[in-house]
């Protein structure tokens, strides 16, 4: 029996043999000292092929753990997107596979050995890695206002001030009203509830404008700048009621972002490729730069950061967009929107297919296959669960 022992003098194996035999006679007898020389040099040659086996497998495992812990962390990092990091890669995943089977379609000879797919996975893991630097208060923007706190607190406190102002008023018109005896109390009175009511009227309208949607009208922009030129003091002097920060946070048409917020959120795949460009990855990994830095860009050109085209990109980095896109908009975790229904976000990514944004022939599989259903079924909230109609969106 010889122990087979690794770098540190650990014991990984046992190599036994037994019974040496006479060839001639056929009898036990004692291993020669030359077979010993060759069973302790087939040991020492085991030990180290264990050894470099159980090596390359704890690197694994510390990479792809390493892996997890970045995209945990960046998910960490903000409550609104908690979540997307690990949700991506089990969605790309779940389409990779039924692109796989689907034997249809340009895609049909489509497949992936097993270290493709790990190649695939690892950068699903991977594919929003910059958001480690990107401000905190920039993904976090909730509302249109918000930078560390929300300003709308503080213009609330303006309007609160507007109603004082004009309380003061009313009060000093009827004391002059008591001296002089011209003019009508109720009247005096009528004019101060009508005030009162624009007041609140516009102070509910500036809250709503806070909150982001898909769209603003120019009308509605107007009034935030006409509500803007009220008069206001502060400390003893005139003032703007809204400043021009306010005003352009509060304008802005679609979503909570300023377009130069947004370019801090899209540069956050420029840091992401840049990062994963660094890293020296063994040959079944070299891939993982192209598939995971793909996932903004779009068929016609027009995504970023590199404005790719169909030819120039992987069919794995166009199965990752589709995941993204997807899973951003069913999330329920965002600061500026509610998850929307599969029947809203299907339908919208069907008008991403017809812009060329996203692979139509990976979206039919997506959509033939229920690939959408299958993941809101154990990642969508069940109240956004509807029906989807399927035949619609293939024609």
């Amino acid at each position: 029996m010889r122990p087979l022992t690794n770098h540190l003098d650990e014991i990984i194996g046992v190599i036994q043999l037994l019974n040496a035999q006479d060839p001639d006679s056929g009898e036990v007898i004692q291993f020669s000292e030359e077979a010993q020389k060759l069973v302790e040099s087939l040991c020492s040659q085991a030990a180290v092929a264990i050894t470099n086996k159980q090596l390359i497998e704890q690197l694994e495992e510390l990479f792809e753990a390493f892996i997890k812990l970045i995209a945990t962390a960046i998910d960490k990092k903000s409550p609104y997107t908690g979540g997307h990091c690990t949700r991506v890669p089990v969605l790309t995943m779940m389409l990779a596979d039924a692109v796989e089977k689907a034997q249809y379609g340009p895609y049909k000879d489509f497949n992936m050995t097993e270290e493709e797919r790990y190649e695939l996975y690892i950068a699903g893991w991977l594919h929003d890695c910059g958001k480690v630097a990107t401000p905190t208060h920039v993904v976090d923007k909730g509302t249109k206002l918000e930078t560390i706190f929300d300003r709308i607190d503080t213009i609330n406190t303006r309007f609160e001030v507007l109603k004082r102002d004009a309380k003061i008023d009313y009060l000093q018109q009827l004391l002059d009203l008591k001296t002089s005896s011209n003019g009508e109390p109720k009247a005096l009175e009528r004019q101060y509830q009508a005030k009162l009511r624009e007041i609140r009227k516009n102070q509910k309208f500036i809250q709503a404008c806070n909150i982001g949607g898909e769209y603003m009208a120019k009308a509605l922009q107007e009034k935030v700048i006409e509500i803007s030129k009220y008069p206001y003091r502060q400390n003893g002097k005139k003032r703007r009621f809204l400043t021009h920060e306010e005003v352009r946070n509060l304008n802005i048409p679609k979503g909570t972002l300023l377009p130069e917020e947004r370019q801090i959120i899209n540069d956050h795949i420029v840091i992401t490729i840049d990062m994963l460009n660094q890293l020296p990855y063994p040959k079944h990994l070299k891939n993982v730069p192209e598939f995971a830095g793909g996932h903004h860009e779009k068929l016609d050109g027009t995504g970023y950061p590199q404005g790719l085209t169909h030819d120039e990109m992987s069919p794995q980095a166009k199965i990752m967009a589709i995941a993204d896109v997807y899973e951003a908009l069913t999330a329920a975790d965002r600061p500026y929107k509610d998850g929307k229904k599969l029947s809203l976000a299907m339908r919208i990514m069907g008008f991403m297919r017809d812009d060329y944004h996203i692979d139509p022939d990976l979206f039919e599989i997506f959509v033939k296959e229920e690939v959408y259903r299958k993941y809101a079924e154990e990642h969508v909230k069940s109240t956004q669960i509807d029906d989807v109609l399927q035949d619609s969106l293939l024609g």
